[in-house]
């Protein structure tokens, strides 16, 4: 029985050696670095595209018993534009047919902002369009220029 065993032992021992030198290595799980490149990215990163920030200018107008301050306006078609209106005295509105841009009626000492995009050129009134207060000279221009570049 003790040599039944030891010959098992023996066979087993011989087989394991056997099957472990006919295997294959196993591949690499990992490329190894080229020494010359170690350290670098072997591939370029892909282009960043950037996009350009959106032109936005901004003006505060001072509204009071009848007049804008400023009353004239200056921007570029494709430019978005931000009015903040103030009102100093009295009941006022903010209001630019062309854009269908209008503030609600404000009283003294509040404020309202407004925001759109020029998309056409040309000179453009903005206005008061309570009761009469346009008549009385409560209105001004926004000038909006179209750009060199797009006239070619």
């Amino acid at each position: 029985m003790k040599k039944i065993i030891i010959l098992i032992v023996i066979i087993l021992i011989i087989g394991f050696f056997w099957f472990k030198k006919g295997a294959a290595p196993a591949p690499a799980s990992t490329p190894t670095p080229n020494t010359a490149t170690e350290g670098t990215l072997t591939t370029p990163p892909a282009p960043v595209t950037e996009i350009p920030a959106a032109n936005t200018k901004e003006f505060t107008i001072i509204g009071s018993n009848f007049s804008f301050t400023p009353n004239k306006l200056e921007v570029k078609v494709g430019d978005t534009v931000r009015i903040t209106f103030k009102n100093a005295d009295g009941l006022h509105n903010l209001k630019l047919d062309d854009f269908q841009v209008a503030t609600k009626q404000i009283k003294a000492g509040e404020s309202e902002t407004v925001e759109f995009v020029a998309d056409k050129a040309g000179a453009f009134e903005y206005y008061c369009s309570i009761g009469n207060h346009r008549a009385m000279g409560m209105k001004g221009t926004l000038n909006v220029t179209q750009l060199v570049d797009d006239l070619k």
